[in-house]
């Protein structure tokens, strides 16, 4: 049997892609869009306009003892179609697990947003025995998406 290292969800949108986009590539929208209640606030994030840049955000979560941060390292970036971030506790480098958003205009007015949580270029074994894979589940992704669609039709 072949061991899970992603989750993706799907939904369409009732926005454009360009709409989508421009609420996704802003990292203090997040906090709204989190699925997961993870996401508390920003600590410092510019729009996102390019790989290599860096946001960091204040988080809470049992798994981590409580409140903590991470740095969001930008590794996916094409305006109104792809974002991606790997996540790190705040000032180390990421350990492998990634989000991606992939958007598909379905017309001037519609997006079919994909959303996956991969966690599959995680090799530390020392962290695969501490964290259980995968940490967000998919109904709190579907979350997410739903926020998103909310928060791109406000």
């Amino acid at each position: 049997m072949t061991e899970q290292t992603s989750i993706s969800v799907t939904r369409t949108i009732d926005a454009s892609a360009k709409d989508v986009f421009e609420v996704l590539s802003l990292p203090e929208n997040h906090v709204a869009i989190d699925g997961s209640g993870f996401v508390q606030s920003v600590d410092h994030g510019d729009r996102i306009t390019e790989t290599g840049q860096k946001f960091t955000m204040n988080m809470t979560g049992d798994h981590m003892g409580g409140d903590y941060q991470t740095d969001n390292h930008v590794t996916g970036y094409d305006k109104d179609h792809l974002l991606a971030w790997q996540t790190a506790p705040a000032g180390t480098q990421p350990p492998g697990w990634e989000w991606v958003w992939e958007l598909t205009p379905q017309g001037p007015d519609s997006t079919e947003v994909r959303l996956t949580y991969d966690w599959a270029k995680v090799t530390d074994q020392a962290l695969l025995k501490k964290v259980s894979f995968p940490l967000v589940k998919e109904s709190q992704l579907e979350d997410s998406l739903n926020n998103l669609a909310a928060a791109s039709n406000s």
